[in-house]
């Protein structure tokens, strides 16, 4: 297993969520399907990291470690697991989305994490970000607001040994205060806004990774926090779905 614990209160509750009976997991495979499956998976992931990730200046070998290890198809809906590692989003509820491998594998690499760092992932979804920050990082706070989406990340993260992952269930854009402070957070998918709130959560020295705008507006920003104040600067354009939950507000004019 991979190193590290999960921190405080959130390890009991991600015990309850993980073996939650009411987790809805992906149709399991016959013994002789699985090995011919893993096979052609494990080809596939390949093909994603030298086709999709080295292309795209992915060079950070923790992070492509990390995605030769962890088997997408497994937080995708089944019909999807064929096509789970095309170079695009993959639907798994309605308004919710798998990341394209090439932007996840670019923000995560922007968010620069360590061994040790303690990681906010904002909208997991059914988890597979949060699987593959927890191979390079010591734990990982998951934060979904939707519950049904969370059993089943939470499920699935169980099944496969990710045990240094919680998956919680709040609003996104609050956050999960009760672990905070957090070295990294990765918002999963476009925003309009980032809140307060989060950027009050990132410890000092802490890092925040947010696509902000929607299509080919899209722009990977990375945010430093030193000394209580932050600062950001633009990374490159990104184009990405956008997350539920962070609109901006509306200001009335009269």
């Amino acid at each position: 297993m991979h190193p590290g614990s999960i921190p405080g209160e959130a390890s009991n509750i991600a015990n309850r969520c993980l073996l939650g009976a009411a987790c809805h997991a992906p149709a399991p495979y016959h013994r002789d399907e699985r090995n011919v499956m893993d096979t052609e998976f494990s080809e596939k992931r390949l093909k994603m990291v030298d086709g999709q990730l080295r292309t795209t200046d992915v060079t950070s070998l923790p992070i492509i470690d990390a995605f030769l290890e962890v088997p997408r198809e497994a937080f995708v809906p089944a019909k999807l697991r064929p096509i789970s590692y095309i170079d695009e989003d993959l639907a798994i509820a309605p308004g919710r989305y798998l990341m394209e491998p090439s932007p996840l594998a670019k923000l995560i690499q922007l968010a620069d994490l360590g061994p040790s760092d303690v990681v906010l992932d904002v909208g997991c979804a059914t988890g597979y970000a949060s699987a593959v920050m927890s191979r390079i990082a010591s734990s990982v706070i998951a934060l979904e607001s939707d519950e049904a989406i969370a059993e089943t990340a939470a499920r699935t993260l169980s099944e496969l040994g990710y045990d240094n992952v919680a998956v919680l269930t709040a609003p996104l854009c609050d956050g999960y205060p009760d672990e905070a402070p957090y070295d990294a957070i990765l918002i999963d998918g476009a925003v309009e806004a980032i809140p307060q709130a989060l950027f009050d959560q990132l410890k000092d020295g802490g890092r925040l990774v947010a696509v902000e705008g929607t299509g080919n507006a899209g722009m990977a920003m990375i945010y430093l926090k030193e000394g209580g104040f932050v600062s950001g600067r633009r990374a490159f354009n990104c184009a990405i779905k956008p997350l539920p939950g962070f609109e901006r507000e509306e200001v009335f004019e009269f």
